[in-house]
């Protein structure tokens, strides 16, 4: 069985490579995501390598094995399915289920996680628009890019978030912005570049950085990229 903080750079790991043709990370990149020190992943990238979870050399590139990537994904399936589970049924709002998911991801029960998964009606989305892994470790990834590179006059869907602090999520709120609503870019201010939106008839002018957080997609450009695992029960 693995330790909290073994399945924590698991998932990290696993985050920073899923998208990446080289499949690899760095390890100042790793401790930046993590917050601690690289000398402290370093020590902790060791004890992975001694369990044949992860390929690395002192401070070099990183990737997973197999199995590091099989464990991952199910700490990351855990998690989102946690997060959606407290959302649709126990009313939290989106901005609190991350911190609580963090805790109940590491909770070692197989069958439970199976049943949470139908219980759910086996959702492909998380409440931050993140795909959910499948039983079978299989995931859809989005072709996407952030509103901030979206062109003027194009109508585009917000499919997710990449900054889930509670801080964000409330000013996503406040914006009126919801996973899978539409948004019409109307216009970029020559000033302050400031982006001009309108989401459900309601005109908003937000910031490149505020844009750069928020994670859209057009309509019908889902496809599917399998990430395969074998369960172990």
């Amino acid at each position: 069985m693995l330790s909290l903080t073994e399945e924590n750079y698991l998932k990290a790991l696993l985050k920073l490579t899923l998208e990446k043709e080289t499949k690899e990370a760095g390890t100042n990149e790793l401790a930046q995501l993590l917050q601690v020190k690289p000398a402290t992943a370093n020590d902790m990238l060791k004890k992975l390598k001694e369990k044949s979870l992860v390929d690395y050399e002192k401070y070099g590139k990183i990737s997973l094995t197999a199995e590091g990537r099989r464990r991952g994904i199910e700490v990351i399936r855990k998690h989102r399915l946690w997060e959606t589970f407290l959302y649709e049924k126990l009313d939290f709002s989106w901005d609190e289920v991350h911190e609580v998911a963090e805790q109940l991801e590491h909770i070692q029960s197989p069958k439970l996680v199976d049943k949470l998964d139908k219980f759910l009606g086996f959702p492909k989305y998380d409440p931050h628009g993140d795909v959910i892994p499948n039983a079978k470790g299989e995931m859809v990834v989005l072709s996407k890019k952030t509103l901030v590179e979206e062109e003027i006059g194009h109508n585009c869907r917000m499919v997710g978030v990449k900054d889930n602090s509670s801080a964000f999520l409330q000013y996503v709120d406040k914006v009126g912005l919801k996973i899978n609503l539409n948004i019409k870019v109307l216009s970029r201010q020559p000033y302050d570049d400031l982006i001009d939106i309108e989401v459900n008839g309601k005109k908003s002018s937000v910031s490149p950085k505020f844009a750069e957080n928020i994670i859209i997609v057009c309509n019908d450009c889902r496809e599917t990229k399998p990430h395969k695992v074998t369960r172990k029960r």
